[in-house]
């Protein structure tokens, strides 16, 4: 199953270096970008997942790789990556991390197949070209559907992605005094303000008042809320 076209590389791809994150735990994602920031225009690797890890295509696209998806069993995708050219994201990688459906790899500990079909309904939602709905909406969106269910672990991840998608300090105040407006002014002092959510609202408003860069500011946003955060991260780390 090709997913890209591209060029000569592909007759060679049996001879790239293999990365198999099939049984490492917990997110294989860091590893993979750090390991693709340092292949030089030219070169190749080749991932094995144990599902299909959209969420690496356009992380890689990013940086300049084509790419070629084999679906070797139910169990073994093998994806080859060449790098055409080097593009500089505006996201470096532990930013681009937290900005990804991390919480993916939970599932395949459960079922393979499992995990293939809840990331290719991530896609569906998230992945399609052309939306009617604008992306940075759609996380403001989810944000305020994870405080309705008082799941404050994802509207934190959410903010954070709604934030580097652009929303703004103006609208992030409406959405938090909507907040109070529908839930109640006990419910917001007693739950929303104490979470983490809040907490990342109002670095957001602190940085932003002294003037911080927008990178700066997702940087420390991503370094106090993002994957390493216990009370934000999607995978169990020992003594939560």
């Amino acid at each position: 199953m090709t997913k890209k076209k591209g060029g000569g590389w592909k007759s060679k791809k049996e001879r790239f270096e293999v990365i198999d994150t099939r049984e490492l735990k917990g997110n294989f994602l860091p590893m993979v970008l750090q390991k693709a920031a340092d292949i030089t225009v030219g070169e190749e690797i080749c991932v094995i997942q144990s599902f299909e890890p959209l969420p690496l295509y356009s992380a890689l696209a990013d940086l300049g790789f084509e790419y070629l998806t084999e679906k070797v069993s139910d169990n073994e995708y093998r994806v080859y990556f060449h790098r055409m050219e080097k593009k500089e994201t505006t996201t470096p990688g532990d930013m681009e991390v937290s900005l990804k459906p991390t919480a993916m790899v939970n599932f395949k500990d459960i079922d393979n197949t499992l995990a293939n079909i809840v990331v290719h309904f991530w896609d569906f939602v998230w992945g399609k070209g052309n939306p009617a709905i604008d992306k940075k909406t759609k996380y403001l969106l989810s944000l305020a559907d994870g405080v309705g269910a008082g799941r404050f672990r994802q509207a934190t991840r959410e903010l954070v992605k709604a934030y580097a998608a652009g929303v703004t300090i103006a609208e992030l105040d409406e959405l938090f005094s909507m907040f109070v407006w529908n839930h109640g002014a006990g419910i917001f002092a007693s739950e929303i303000g104490p979470s983490p959510l809040f907490g990342a609202y109002q670095l957001i408003k602190k940085l932003e008042k002294e003037g911080k860069s927008g990178s700066e500011l997702l940087k420390e946003l991503v370094e106090k809320f993002g994957e390493e955060n216990p009370n934000v991260g999607t995978f169990y780390k020992k003594g939560r």
